[in-house]
């Protein structure tokens, strides 16, 4: 038998892969085929009569199947042969067991985006306009002020207020809601940020 070009290549791995994946086996007719062909080797012929479908119906689900590597076909004569890519196969379930990755990669760029808009709606040059009232918004206006101390450098409280106060005049309100948050810790009146805060 002759191998057909390009049997076998693994795709590249990525969100829009595993979506279209996940469509093309939201099919019963190929979800079938696969577990026919995860036995052996057949041709079109022989799992059209497994399925009792007709061969061109047949053919074409073969053709999703291949066309994202999870069958490959080999040519005898004018008989093509088709066997599961476990390769692929084992793949995707990998790739599915990384939802999660693949999610965060897929948000990280408009997480960052959506965070400058944050920054560029509340500040005025260096001076806060307002502290924001949702949570998540807030957040992201403390991790910024948080990049204002040194990691691992200890400050008295009059020191982080100077800070804090070139920013906004409710200086008291911000350094409680550092400390309330983690980006600033308090101990016996003195204040450090901890190593290992993301900087901005």
């Amino acid at each position: 038998m002759t191998p057909a070009s390009g049997a076998g290549v693994l795709p590249p791995t990525d969100f829009e892969r595993t979506l279209r994946l996940l469509k093309a086996l939201a099919d019963a007719t190929r979800l079938r085929l696969l577990g026919i062909l995860s036995t052996q080797e057949r041709s079109v012929e022989e799992l059209a009569a497994l399925l009792e479908l007709r061969a061109p119906t047949v053919s074409h689900h073969l053709g999703v199947l291949r066309s994202l590597g999870l069958v490959t076909m080999t040519r005898e004569g004018n008989i093509h042969h088709y066997r599961l890519n476990h390769e692929v196969l084992r793949a995707i379930g990998r790739e599915l067991s990384r939802l999660d990755e693949v999610a965060a990669r897929e948000t990280e760029g408009r997480e960052d985006a959506w965070e400058r808009k944050v920054l560029s709606d509340f500040l005025d040059g260096l001076r806060l306009k307002e502290i924001p009232a949702r949570r998540k918004k807030r957040q992201v206006i403390l991790e910024w002020l948080a990049s204002k101390f040194t990691p691992g450098a200890v400050y008295r409280e009059a020191e982080v207020n100077e800070t804090l106060k070139a920013h906004h005049p409710d200086f008291a309100t911000l350094r409680r809601e550092l400390v309330m948050s983690g980006f600033l810790e308090r101990e016996e009146g003195l204040y450090r940020r901890p190593e290992g805060t993301r900087p901005r």
